[in-house]
Parts: structure tokens; sequence; C-alpha cells
């Protein structure tokens, strides 16, 4: 749906039409596959060389350089932002490279620490100062939750983690650029969903976790923000982008999750993968995990 032919010439059709069918075959687990090992079930896909990016230098170099082309001439481009992004499947691989971007933004940048605490209705941890010192909340990162130190820049990209108001266009996922960072309050300007363009700002609030079988709840005082050049892919699902780059340092882990990543785009020329293999060099064969299952159960097969 997301795949652009409106005015294109028969050649183009027909190749959009075959990278279509190609994205289909994926998402239903009907392109070949192969098992590695001692795997039960065949799962590894390869990929076209025409969407591979391969290099034996920095990988996440490599992947920012295809999707973020340009970068310092854009880096204030709100435009160039909107319609671009890395994909990765989880929240420390889009760390590493929002981490490398933010390096290259020419600007003074500002940190912002939590203020962390073991929630009061977490009765059944005693002794808690002794056991959970500060600095071990401090450390703690739990998925979809602002890490204790938040570094951020004027001009750059943040994806929302809450919904702060619906009505305004402030939910979970929302990205936004950053206009100013005050100490209470960040200025940013809304470039997805139905508010494009809104200038809104945002507040430190109290946001309560727990971190896998932990015995106790975290509490954080934080901006609800990530830096968000790069992103999972399952918060990517929803948006439209016309640069996609992929960056599968490790394989996807869930059903349909490759196909929502490269489902993302309106062209096959503006997806980019690139996958490293257990050695860390750059492969051509990465995971692709379908339940047929779903697909029957749905009466979809």
């Amino acid at each position: 749906m997301r795949l652009g032919v409106h005015g294109a010439d028969t050649q183009a059709q027909k190749d959009v039409a075959l990278f279509s069918r190609w994205v289909l075959d994926l998402g239903e687990g009907k392109l070949p596959v192969t098992r590695r090992g001692n795997e039960v079930e065949a799962s590894w896909i390869q990929i076209p060389d025409d969407l591979l990016v391969c290099t034996s230098g920095d990988p996440i170099a490599a992947i920012v350089s295809s999707v973020y082309g340009d970068f310092l001439h854009n880096y204030l481009n709100s435009g160039y932002l909107q319609e671009r992004a890395i994909l990765a499947p989880t929240n420390d691989h889009a760390e590493d490279i929002n981490d490398h971007i933010l390096a290259l933004v020419p600007t003074d940048s500002r940190d912002y620490m939590s203020y962390d605490s073991i929630d009061d209705s977490s009765d059944s941890v005693r002794d808690k100062d002794v056991y959970y010192p500060i600095e071990y909340l401090n450390a703690t990162k739990i998925i979809n939750f602002p890490n204790h130190r938040l570094t951020l820049k004027v001009g750059i990209p943040i994806m929302l983690l809450r919904n702060l108001s619906q009505a305004n266009g402030l939910c979970n996922g929302t990205r936004l650029i950053v206009k100013e960072l005050g100490d209470r309050l960040i200025e940013a300007v809304i470039m997805t969903g139905s508010h494009v363009g809104d200038t809104v700002y945002i507040p430190r609030i109290e946001l309560l976790a727990k971190k896998g079988n932990a015995s106790f709840v975290l509490r954080r005082r934080q901006f609800p923000v990530r830096v968000c050049y790069a992103m999972t892919i399952d918060k990517s699902q929803g948006q439209t982008l016309s640069a996609v780059g992929i960056y599968l340092k490790g394989p996807v882990f869930t059903h349909g999750q490759l196909y929502v990543a490269v489902s993302r785009v309106t062209s096959r020329a503006s997806l980019k993968i690139l996958i490293l293999d257990a050695d860390g060099k750059c492969g051509s064969e990465t995971k692709n995990i379908v339940f047929p299952e779903v697909f029957r159960a749905a009466g979809m097969t």
C-alpha cells in the first residue's frame, strides 16, 4: 500500500509489482529458506544484493551514511528528518546508532539526569537503600522507558514514550523535532500524525515501571522521550518513510518483525539492509520468523 506507482512508466510499475510481491512473500513466509546448524525449523532467507549495505569498516557508520546521506547539510531540515529512519530489532542496537548520529550534530548538547527511587508501594522490599542503591537504580534500563541520562541537542528528532495528550497529538510513538531545551520543559514541533507542524511543550513526568522479575517498582522522574534517528522495528509500526535502513546486528526474534521493517518504505531504492554475522562481518542472509498457523487461524490461507 505504501509503494508509489502513480504516474510511473510501464517498467517502473512492473518493478514496483515485483518488489511488492517479494515483500508480501516475505511477510507470509513464502520465500526460500535454509536451516543452520542444529536448528529444527528452516528460517534463513537470502536478501537481494541491491538492498544490502556491505562494509569492511564501521557498520554503524555505513548504515548511517546509506540512510542519512549529506547529513551535515541537512541535520536541521525537518523534511529530511521526517522521511527517514534506521530500524533495529532491539533498543540497545538503536541506541548505539542514535549515539553515533548525535555525536555528528555540530551543536551543544544538554544532559538531563532523572530522579530515581523505589516506589513507595513496593512495601515488600526490605533494606531498599542497601540492596538497591541510587547508582543501581540510575543504571537500570527498561524497554520503552527513558534512560537516567538523556542527552539532547536542538534540532534532533525525538520520540515520545508516553501518551501525554491524544487531543494534541502527543501520543506514545509520536516523533518530534527539538526546538528549545529548558530546565523544566522541552519545546518541540510534531513531525508525524495529524498534528504535523504544531509546537508543543513536553514536561518532566513521573513514570513507574518494573524490570522483568525485579521485586521493586522503579519510580523515575524524567522527560518521556528518546532520541530517534534510529528506533526499534516495533516502534516503527504504522509509519511510512522515504528512506529506511535496517540494522541487523542480531536477527529478528518475533513473528512478522522483518516484514514490518521492510514494509515501511515507499520504494525499493529507499530500502537498505545491513546484516552482521556472528563474526561481525557483513552477510546476506538473515532470519525471517513467520508462523504459518497465524495466517491459518485468520483464514488467510
